[in-house]
C-alpha cells in the first residue's frame, strides 16, 4: 500500500539502507523519515548505552515508529449484506464497519510481517545490524513448530545480523501486547545491548460462511522499539488478567476457522476489562500516593483511549464500561453528580450487569461525548478493514495519529487495553512527548501515519462473489502441497511480499513485488 503520499504508485518505497553499523556503545538511534518529507533525518538522541554499563534506566522507552500493511482488496460490508440477504444495516450499521480487507491464496502471514517488517526498515534507512530483538505476535499459524519470527530473518540475512533475540508469541489477539511488553523488559533488563526491538503483530481474520465471516480482516503492524521515544509506556503500570475459559480458540489444525461462543466472547471480554482498568487504577493511585497526591483516577486523566476492536460497536461498548466503572467508583455525591442518567444503576454490581440492556443503553447515551472525544478516532482503520487480531490495537494507535496533528496528541495519555481470548488481557497505558514542533520525533511518527486514509482509498474493491469465491480457494489451498499461488502479483501493492511456491516437503518460497 502506498506508504508515501507524494509517490503515483501506492506501496513504492524509495529509501535505501543507510550502511552504518550498530554497536552496543554505538547504537545509530535514527529518526525514521516522513513519507512527506524530501529529506531524511536522523535521531538526534545520542548513542545508546546499554544497562549493564550504566546501571541506569533507558530514559522513556516505548514506540519510535510504526509501519502498518494491509492487504489491496477489500469487501464492501453492503455489498455483503446484499449477498448474504440480511437487512441493511446489520454489519455497517450493527457492527459499525464499511468495508473488510482480505487476503487471497498469494498472502500468508509470513508474507503480511515479511512486508510490514521491511518496509519498516526501509523507511527509517536503519542498518539491518541495528536491531537486537525481534518479537511476533500473531495466532495465523500456518506450522506448528517453526516460527514466523525464522523467516523474518531472512530479510536480515545479507547484514550478517544473527543474533537477534525473540520468538513468536501466541494467545488469540493478545501476542502482540506480550511481544509489546518484552520488548521494553528486555531494553530496561542487563541483556539490552544498546540495540533496537522491533514488534511484528499480524494476522488474518478469517471465518467460515454464517454471521461470523463479516468481522473479519487483514493487516500486520511493525513497531521499533527504543529510547527517548515519543510513545513512553508507562512503567508500572499494567493492569492483567488472566483465566481459562473456551470463548474463541482453534483446536483444528485443519481448517483456518476458530470455534467461537459470540454471547461468551464478549461477556468474557467485559469481564476481562474491568478487572484490568481496576488494577491498572489502583496501581497509578499508589503512584499519585507516593507524590502526594490523593485522588481517585477516572477516564478523565485519560486524554485517548484505544482498544482490542473485534468490531466497532464493541469499543463504544467498552468506553461505556469504563465510565460505568468510574461511576461505581465514585465516593461522594460531588463525584456521582458527574455521571447523568447513570443515577438508577447506583446499586448495581459489575458481575450481575454483562447482559443488562438497559444499562448498556443508558451508558452509551451518557458516554457518547466522551467516546466522540477520545476513542472514535482510533476506529478508522477498523471501521475500513476490519478485525486484525493481535494487531488490532496497534492498528486503532495508528488511526488515532493519522486523525490528529501533533499539537493535539502532545502531552497527552494514551490508555490501551488488550484483549485475547481464552484469555489474557492488559490495561496499560503510553505517555505522549510533549515536543511536537516541527522535526520532532512526535510530529515525525504522526505525519508516518497521516496518509492512511488515501492508502485505504487506493486499494481495489471486490464483489461479495468474488471476495467468496477467493475465501472457498482459500480453503482448498488451506493444507495443499507442490503449488505456486493463483493469481496475479499485479494486484498486489508494489514491493509487496507474497507468496511463490509451496513444495512437496511443505517449505514456503516468498518473494517481493517489484518496487
Amino acid at each position: 500500500m502506498c506508504l508515501l503520499p507524494s509517490l503515483s504508485t501506492p506501496g513504492v518505497l524509495t529509501c535505501s539502507v543507510t550502511p552504518t553499523v550498530a554497536t552496543a556503545s554505538s547504537s545509530p538511534l535514527q529518526f525514521f523519515t516522513s513519507r512527506s518529507s524530501t529529506h531524511p533525518s536522523r535521531f538526534s538522541t545520542g548513542p545508546a548505552v546499554p544497562l549493564a554499563r550504566t546501571n541506569t534506566w533507558p530514559k522513556d522507552v516505548g514506540i519510535l515508529a510504526m509501519e502498518l500493511y494491509f492487504p489491496a482488496q477489500y469487501v464492501d460490508q453492503t455489498d455483503l449484506e446484499k449477498y448474504n440477504n440480511v437487512e441493511a444495516g446489520r454489519y455497517t450499521v450493527g457492527l459499525g464497519q464499511t468495508h473488510m480487507g482480505f487476503c487471497s491464496v498469494q498472502e500468508d502471514i509470513n508474507s503480511l510481517c515479511l512486508t510490514v517488517v521491511q518496509r519498516l526498515m526501509e523507511r527509517t534507512e536503519l542498518p539491518w545490524d541495528s536491531v537486537g530483538r525481534l518479537e511476533v505476535g500473531t495466532e495465523t499459524i500456518i506450522d506448528k513448530s517453526k516460527a514466523v519470527k525464522t523467516v523474518l530473518m531472512e530479510l536480515f540475512q545479507n547484514s550478517g545480523n544473527t543474533d537477534i533475540e525473540g520468538i513468536d508469541t501466541t494467545n488469540a489477539c493478545y501476542g502482540g501486547t506480550a511481544s509489546l511488553f518484552n520488548a521494553a523488559n528486555w531494553m530496561e533488563s542487563s541483556y539490552w545491548d544498546g540495540r533496537y526491538a522491533m514488534v511484528v503483530c499480524g494476522d488474518i481474520a478469517v471465518y467460515a460462511r454464517g454471521n461470523a465471516r463479516p468481522t473479519g480482516g487483514a493487516g500486520a503492524v511493525a513497531m521499533l522499539v527504543g529510547p527517548e521515544a515519543p510513545l513512553v509506556l508507562d512503567r508500572g503500570l499494567r493492569g492483567t488478567h488472566m483465566e481459562n475459559v473456551y470463548d474463541f480458540y482453534k483446536p483444528d489444525g485443519s481448517t483456518e476457522y476458530p470455534m467461537v461462543d459470540g454471547k461468551l466472547s464478549i461477556q468474557c471480554y467485559l469481564r476481562a476489562l474491568d478487572q484490568c482498568y481496576a488494577v491498572y487504577r489502583q496501581k497509578i493511585q499508589n503512584q499519585w500516593k507516593q507524590a502526594g497526591i490523593d485522588r481517585p483516577f477516572t477516564l478523565d486523566d485519560l486524554q485517548f483511549m484505544i482498544f482490542h476492536t473485534p468490531f466497532c460497536k464493541m469499543t463504544q461498548k467498552s468506553l461505556a464500561r469504563l465510565m460505568f466503572n468510574d461511576f461505581l467508583s465514585a465516593s461522594n455525591d460531588t463525584q456521582i453528580s458527574h455521571y447523568k442518567g447513570l443515577e438508577a444503576f447506583r446499586g448495581l454490581k459489575l458481575e450481575d450487569t454483562y447482559n443488562n440492556k438497559e444499562l448498556e443503553k443508558a451508558l452509551q447515551k451518557a458516554s457518547l461525548d466522551m467516546f466522540n472525544r477520545k476513542t472514535k478516532a482510533s476506529l478508522y482503520f477498523s471501521t475500513h478493514n476490519g478485525n486484525t487480531y493481535t494487531s488490532s490495537l496497534y492498528g486503532c494507535l495508528a488511526s488515532l495519529l493519522s486523525q490528529h496533528s501533533a499539537q493535539d496528541l502532545a502531552g497527552s495519555r494514551i490508555g490501551a487495553f488488550s484483549y485475547g481470548s481464552g484469555l489474557a488481557a492488559s490495561f496499560f497505558s503510553l505517555q505522549v512527548s510533549q515536543d511536537a514542533s516541527p522535526g520532532s520525533p512526535l510530529e515525525k511518527l504522526v505525519s508516518s501515519m497521516s496518509d492512511l486514509p488515501e492508502r485505504l482509498a487506493s486499494r481495489k474493491r471486490m464483489s461479495a462473489e468474488e471476495f467468496t469465491a477467493i475465501m472457498d480457494q482459500r480453503e482448498q489451498f488451506f493444507h495443499k502441497v507442490n503449488f505456486s499461488p493463483p493469481g496475479d502479483i499485479k494486484n498486489l501493492f508494489p514491493g509487496t511480499w507474497y507468496l511463490e511456491r509451496v513444495d512437496e516437503l511443505h517449505r514456503r518460497k516468498y518473494a517481493r513485488c517489484p518496487v
